[in-house]
Protein backbone atom coordinates (compact mmCIF):
# COMPACT_ATOMS: atom_id res chain seq x y z
CA UNK A 1 0.00 0.00 0.00
CA UNK A 2 1.15 3.50 -0.94
CA UNK A 3 2.07 5.46 2.14
CA UNK A 4 -0.43 8.30 3.24
CA UNK A 5 1.24 12.19 3.38
CA UNK A 6 2.88 12.89 6.87
CA UNK A 7 -0.27 15.69 7.23
CA UNK A 8 -2.99 12.93 6.35
CA UNK A 9 -1.72 11.15 9.42
CA UNK A 10 -1.49 14.05 11.63
CA UNK A 11 -4.99 14.76 10.68
CA UNK A 12 -6.28 11.42 11.50
CA UNK A 13 -4.52 11.56 14.95
CA UNK A 14 -6.54 15.02 15.95
CA UNK A 15 -9.78 13.74 14.21
CA UNK A 16 -9.25 10.22 15.99
CA UNK A 17 -10.09 12.05 19.21
CA UNK A 18 -13.38 13.17 18.76
CA UNK A 19 -14.42 9.54 17.22
CA UNK A 20 -18.09 8.45 17.02
CA UNK A 21 -16.83 5.01 18.60
CA UNK A 22 -16.53 6.66 21.60
CA UNK A 23 -19.78 9.09 21.98
CA UNK A 24 -22.77 8.67 23.74
CA UNK A 25 -26.04 9.06 22.43
CA UNK A 26 -26.38 12.90 24.52
CA UNK A 27 -22.99 13.83 23.66
CA UNK A 28 -23.82 12.73 19.83
CA UNK A 29 -26.93 14.90 19.63
CA UNK A 30 -24.87 17.68 21.24
CA UNK A 31 -22.45 17.53 17.69
CA UNK A 32 -25.70 16.56 15.66
CA UNK A 33 -26.54 21.09 16.39
CA UNK A 34 -22.80 21.80 15.78
CA UNK A 35 -21.98 23.46 12.56
CA UNK A 36 -18.87 24.90 11.76
CA UNK A 37 -20.27 26.83 8.97
CA UNK A 38 -18.00 29.29 6.65
CA UNK A 39 -15.26 31.44 7.60
CA UNK A 40 -11.75 32.27 6.41
CA UNK A 41 -9.66 29.92 8.75
CA UNK A 42 -12.21 26.71 7.85
CA UNK A 43 -12.74 27.94 3.81
CA UNK A 44 -8.86 27.90 3.98
CA UNK A 45 -8.35 24.45 5.53
CA UNK A 46 -11.90 22.50 3.85
CA UNK A 47 -11.90 25.21 0.97
CA UNK A 48 -15.44 26.88 0.63
CA UNK A 49 -18.12 27.84 -2.32
CA UNK A 50 -17.06 27.79 -6.28
CA UNK A 51 -17.40 31.16 -7.39
CA UNK A 52 -20.02 31.86 -10.29
CA UNK A 53 -22.35 29.19 -8.05
CA UNK A 54 -25.47 30.87 -6.17
CA UNK A 55 -27.30 29.52 -3.25
CA UNK A 56 -30.97 29.48 -2.38
CA UNK A 57 -31.93 27.16 1.09
CA UNK A 58 -35.37 25.97 0.77
CA UNK A 59 -37.25 22.52 1.49
CA UNK A 60 -38.24 19.72 -0.41
CA UNK A 61 -40.49 16.94 0.51
CA UNK A 62 -39.60 13.90 2.98
CA UNK A 63 -41.17 10.82 3.47
CA UNK A 64 -43.53 12.21 6.84
CA UNK A 65 -42.36 16.34 6.16
CA UNK A 66 -40.50 18.71 4.48
CA UNK A 67 -36.38 18.25 4.65
CA UNK A 68 -34.10 20.87 3.92
CA UNK A 69 -32.38 21.28 0.79
CA UNK A 70 -29.93 23.38 -0.89
CA UNK A 71 -29.62 24.93 -4.23
CA UNK A 72 -26.91 25.73 -6.04
CA UNK A 73 -27.09 27.09 -9.32
CA UNK A 74 -24.29 28.38 -12.03
CA UNK A 75 -24.76 32.44 -12.24
CA UNK A 76 -25.18 33.48 -16.19
CA UNK A 77 -26.78 29.75 -16.80
CA UNK A 78 -29.15 30.37 -19.75
CA UNK A 79 -30.04 28.58 -23.29
CA UNK A 80 -33.03 26.03 -21.72
CA UNK A 81 -33.38 23.98 -18.71
CA UNK A 82 -30.13 22.42 -17.05
CA UNK A 83 -29.05 18.98 -15.94
CA UNK A 84 -30.14 18.15 -12.37
CA UNK A 85 -27.76 16.64 -10.03
CA UNK A 86 -29.36 15.43 -6.19
CA UNK A 87 -27.03 14.97 -3.80
CA UNK A 88 -26.70 13.25 -0.60
CA UNK A 89 -23.91 14.20 2.23
CA UNK A 90 -21.88 12.02 4.43
CA UNK A 91 -20.96 11.36 7.88
CA UNK A 92 -22.61 8.12 8.97
CA UNK A 93 -26.45 8.95 8.68
CA UNK A 94 -25.44 10.21 11.95
CA UNK A 95 -24.27 13.21 11.53
CA UNK A 96 -23.65 16.04 8.16
CA UNK A 97 -25.63 18.66 7.22
CA UNK A 98 -25.94 20.58 4.17
CA UNK A 99 -23.29 22.90 4.99
CA UNK A 100 -20.68 19.94 4.52
CA UNK A 101 -21.90 19.59 1.02
CA UNK A 102 -21.01 23.31 -0.49
CA UNK A 103 -17.37 22.58 -2.05
CA UNK A 104 -18.43 19.75 -3.79
CA UNK A 105 -21.82 20.32 -4.63
CA UNK A 106 -20.59 24.26 -5.83
CA UNK A 107 -17.67 22.80 -7.73
CA UNK A 108 -20.32 20.47 -9.76
CA UNK A 109 -22.92 23.04 -10.38
CA UNK A 110 -19.77 25.11 -12.09
CA UNK A 111 -18.27 22.30 -13.96
CA UNK A 112 -21.19 20.77 -15.31
CA UNK A 113 -23.17 23.75 -15.50
CA UNK A 114 -25.67 21.93 -13.71
CA UNK A 115 -27.96 22.84 -10.37
CA UNK A 116 -27.26 21.06 -7.98
CA UNK A 117 -29.79 19.99 -4.44
CA UNK A 118 -28.43 18.69 -1.56
CA UNK A 119 -30.76 16.87 0.93
CA UNK A 120 -30.68 17.28 4.61
CA UNK A 121 -32.62 14.07 5.75
CA UNK A 122 -33.43 12.86 8.68
CA UNK A 123 -30.67 11.72 11.55
CA UNK A 124 -30.07 8.34 13.61
CA UNK A 125 -30.33 7.20 15.83
CA UNK A 126 -33.32 9.37 16.58
CA UNK A 127 -34.50 8.35 13.29
CA UNK A 128 -33.71 4.59 12.39
CA UNK A 129 -33.09 3.00 8.92
CA UNK A 130 -34.89 3.55 6.63
CA UNK A 131 -35.83 7.60 7.55
CA UNK A 132 -32.81 8.49 5.77
CA UNK A 133 -33.30 6.53 2.63
CA UNK A 134 -36.95 7.20 2.33
CA UNK A 135 -36.20 10.98 2.94
CA UNK A 136 -33.75 11.35 0.35
CA UNK A 137 -36.05 9.19 -2.16
CA UNK A 138 -39.08 11.44 -1.28
CA UNK A 139 -36.84 14.64 -2.01
CA UNK A 140 -35.73 13.39 -5.49
CA UNK A 141 -39.42 12.42 -6.54
CA UNK A 142 -40.37 16.31 -5.62
CA UNK A 143 -37.50 18.48 -6.99
CA UNK A 144 -37.73 16.43 -10.21
CA UNK A 145 -41.47 16.77 -10.25
CA UNK A 146 -40.91 20.33 -10.19
CA UNK A 147 -38.31 20.49 -12.66
CA UNK A 148 -39.79 23.75 -14.42
CA UNK A 149 -39.93 25.51 -10.75
CA UNK A 150 -36.32 24.54 -10.63
CA UNK A 151 -34.75 25.06 -14.05
CA UNK A 152 -33.94 21.63 -14.69
CA UNK A 153 -34.57 19.15 -17.15
CA UNK A 154 -35.99 15.81 -16.05
CA UNK A 155 -34.45 13.87 -18.82
CA UNK A 156 -31.12 14.70 -17.61
CA UNK A 157 -31.02 13.48 -13.87
CA UNK A 158 -27.98 12.15 -11.29
CA UNK A 159 -27.41 11.07 -7.81
CA UNK A 160 -24.51 11.23 -5.70
CA UNK A 161 -23.22 11.19 -2.48
CA UNK A 162 -19.97 10.42 -0.80
CA UNK A 163 -19.40 7.59 2.39
CA UNK A 164 -23.27 7.22 3.97
CA UNK A 165 -24.14 9.97 0.84
CA UNK A 166 -23.09 7.05 -1.22
CA UNK A 167 -24.78 4.86 0.23
CA UNK A 168 -27.79 6.73 -0.32
CA UNK A 169 -26.72 7.52 -3.48
CA UNK A 170 -26.94 3.77 -4.50
CA UNK A 171 -30.16 2.93 -2.51
CA UNK A 172 -31.94 5.51 -4.25
CA UNK A 173 -31.15 4.56 -7.59
CA UNK A 174 -32.57 1.19 -6.61
CA UNK A 175 -35.98 2.60 -5.31
CA UNK A 176 -36.14 4.59 -8.41
CA UNK A 177 -36.07 1.33 -10.79
CA UNK A 178 -38.16 -0.55 -7.88
CA UNK A 179 -40.47 2.45 -7.68
CA UNK A 180 -40.88 3.60 -11.60
CA UNK A 181 -39.08 6.44 -11.43
CA UNK A 182 -37.70 9.00 -11.88
CA UNK A 183 -35.45 8.27 -14.49
CA UNK A 184 -31.89 8.69 -13.28
CA UNK A 185 -28.84 8.70 -15.75
CA UNK A 186 -25.78 8.61 -13.53
CA UNK A 187 -24.96 7.74 -9.74
CA UNK A 188 -21.66 8.94 -8.46
CA UNK A 189 -20.82 6.90 -5.45
CA UNK A 190 -17.51 8.58 -3.45
CA UNK A 191 -16.11 5.92 -1.25
CA UNK A 192 -19.46 4.47 -0.45
CA UNK A 193 -20.48 2.01 2.01
CA UNK A 194 -22.94 -0.20 0.38
CA UNK A 195 -21.85 -3.57 3.20
CA UNK A 196 -23.83 -3.28 6.31
CA UNK A 197 -22.77 -6.68 7.66
CA UNK A 198 -19.27 -4.85 7.26
CA UNK A 199 -17.66 -7.96 6.08
CA UNK A 200 -15.20 -6.53 2.76
CA UNK A 201 -11.07 -7.45 4.00
CA UNK A 202 -10.26 -4.40 3.54
CA UNK A 203 -12.20 -3.41 7.19
CA UNK A 204 -9.72 -5.55 9.28
CA UNK A 205 -6.85 -4.37 6.92
CA UNK A 206 -8.10 -0.97 7.52
CA UNK A 207 -9.12 -1.31 11.04
CA UNK A 208 -7.10 1.81 12.30
CA UNK A 209 -6.56 3.77 9.43
CA UNK A 210 -7.39 7.90 10.37
CA UNK A 211 -10.35 9.11 9.87
CA UNK A 212 -12.31 6.53 9.64
CA UNK A 213 -11.55 3.45 11.67
CA UNK A 214 -13.33 -0.23 11.83
CA UNK A 215 -14.86 0.92 15.32
CA UNK A 216 -16.36 4.25 13.28
CA UNK A 217 -17.47 1.77 11.03
CA UNK A 218 -19.84 -0.24 13.30
CA UNK A 219 -20.37 2.52 15.48
CA UNK A 220 -22.49 4.41 12.49
CA UNK A 221 -23.98 1.12 11.29
CA UNK A 222 -25.57 0.45 14.55
CA UNK A 223 -26.78 4.03 14.95
CA UNK A 224 -28.09 3.40 11.99
CA UNK A 225 -29.45 0.23 11.30
CA UNK A 226 -30.73 -0.19 15.26
CA UNK A 227 -31.16 -3.78 15.11
CA UNK A 228 -32.52 -4.06 11.53
CA UNK A 229 -30.95 -6.57 8.93
CA UNK A 230 -28.06 -5.11 7.44
CA UNK A 231 -28.38 -7.74 4.45
CA UNK A 232 -31.36 -5.28 3.53
CA UNK A 233 -30.90 -4.22 0.04
CA UNK A 234 -32.23 -0.33 0.52
CA UNK A 235 -29.57 -0.72 3.59
CA UNK A 236 -26.80 -2.51 1.85
CA UNK A 237 -27.51 -2.42 -1.70
CA UNK A 238 -24.75 -4.92 -2.64
CA UNK A 239 -27.33 -7.74 -1.46
CA UNK A 240 -29.42 -6.72 -4.08
CA UNK A 241 -30.51 -9.63 -5.89
CA UNK A 242 -31.47 -8.17 -9.15
CA UNK A 243 -28.75 -5.14 -9.90
CA UNK A 244 -29.70 -4.62 -14.04
CA UNK A 245 -31.64 -1.41 -14.81
CA UNK A 246 -29.83 0.56 -12.68
CA UNK A 247 -27.89 4.08 -13.60
CA UNK A 248 -24.13 3.86 -15.14
CA UNK A 249 -22.02 5.03 -12.18
CA UNK A 250 -18.58 6.08 -11.10
CA UNK A 251 -17.31 4.49 -8.08
CA UNK A 252 -14.58 6.34 -6.10
CA UNK A 253 -12.13 4.32 -3.60
CA UNK A 254 -9.69 5.25 -0.84
CA UNK A 255 -6.53 2.88 -0.44
CA UNK A 256 -6.43 3.32 3.13
CA UNK A 257 -10.52 3.10 3.59
CA UNK A 258 -11.81 -0.08 6.02
CA UNK A 259 -14.70 0.35 3.82
CA UNK A 260 -12.58 0.43 0.50
CA UNK A 261 -13.67 -3.10 -0.59
CA UNK A 262 -17.13 -1.90 -0.60
CA UNK A 263 -16.90 0.11 -3.64
CA UNK A 264 -14.83 -2.28 -5.49
CA UNK A 265 -17.14 -5.21 -4.82
CA UNK A 266 -20.21 -2.99 -5.95
CA UNK A 267 -18.46 -1.80 -9.19
CA UNK A 268 -17.90 -5.59 -9.94
CA UNK A 269 -21.50 -6.84 -9.45
CA UNK A 270 -22.92 -3.97 -11.26
CA UNK A 271 -20.87 -4.81 -14.29
CA UNK A 272 -21.88 -8.15 -14.26
CA UNK A 273 -25.15 -6.63 -14.17
CA UNK A 274 -24.50 -5.30 -17.23
CA UNK A 275 -24.35 -1.60 -15.69
CA UNK A 276 -21.81 0.68 -17.45
CA UNK A 277 -19.28 1.73 -14.37
CA UNK A 278 -16.01 3.11 -13.47
CA UNK A 279 -13.74 2.33 -11.19
CA UNK A 280 -11.12 4.25 -9.53
CA UNK A 281 -8.74 3.79 -6.13
CA UNK A 282 -7.09 6.91 -5.09
CA UNK A 283 -4.12 5.59 -3.61
CA UNK A 284 -1.86 6.77 -0.56
CA UNK A 285 -5.77 8.25 0.29
CA UNK A 286 -7.83 7.83 3.73
CA UNK A 287 -11.68 7.72 3.33
CA UNK A 288 -13.14 11.23 3.60
CA UNK A 289 -10.15 12.56 2.01
CA UNK A 290 -12.16 14.61 -0.09
CA UNK A 291 -13.67 16.86 2.89
CA UNK A 292 -9.92 18.38 2.76
CA UNK A 293 -9.13 19.75 -0.63
CA UNK A 294 -5.84 21.53 1.14
CA UNK A 295 -4.29 18.91 2.96
CA UNK A 296 -4.83 15.55 0.60
CA UNK A 297 -3.38 15.47 -3.01
CA UNK A 298 -6.08 13.86 -4.55
CA UNK A 299 -8.86 15.56 -3.79
CA UNK A 300 -8.99 17.64 -6.25
CA UNK A 301 -8.77 15.21 -8.76
CA UNK A 302 -11.19 13.17 -7.76
CA UNK A 303 -14.13 15.76 -8.14
CA UNK A 304 -12.45 16.90 -10.99
CA UNK A 305 -13.16 12.80 -12.26
CA UNK A 306 -16.19 13.00 -11.24
CA UNK A 307 -17.72 16.31 -13.01
CA UNK A 308 -15.99 14.91 -16.25
CA UNK A 309 -18.19 11.71 -15.83
CA UNK A 310 -21.37 13.92 -15.26
CA UNK A 311 -20.88 16.23 -17.75
CA UNK A 312 -20.27 13.33 -20.53
CA UNK A 313 -23.45 11.67 -19.37
CA UNK A 314 -25.92 14.59 -18.61
CA UNK A 315 -24.39 15.96 -22.07
CA UNK A 316 -26.45 12.55 -23.84
CA UNK A 317 -23.05 10.59 -24.62
CA UNK A 318 -23.65 8.46 -21.91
Amino acid sequence: MARMDLRVRVLGRLLGRVSISSMDEQRLRRAQHQSIGHNPVTDLLLDGVARGVRLTDGTARGEVGPVPVRTYRPQGADGGPLPLVVHFHGDGWTLGNLDSGDWPCSNVAASVGAVVVSVDYRLAPGHRWPAAAEDCYAALVDVVGRAAEHGVDPARVAVMGDSAGGNLAAVVSLMARDRSGPAIAHQGLVYPSVDLTMSGPSIEENASAPILTEADCLAFRDHYLGGHDPRQPYASPLFAEDLTGLPSALVQVAEHAPIRDDGTRYAAALRRAGVPVRLTEYVGMPHGFLAFPRLCRSAPQAPAELCAEQARVLAGRG
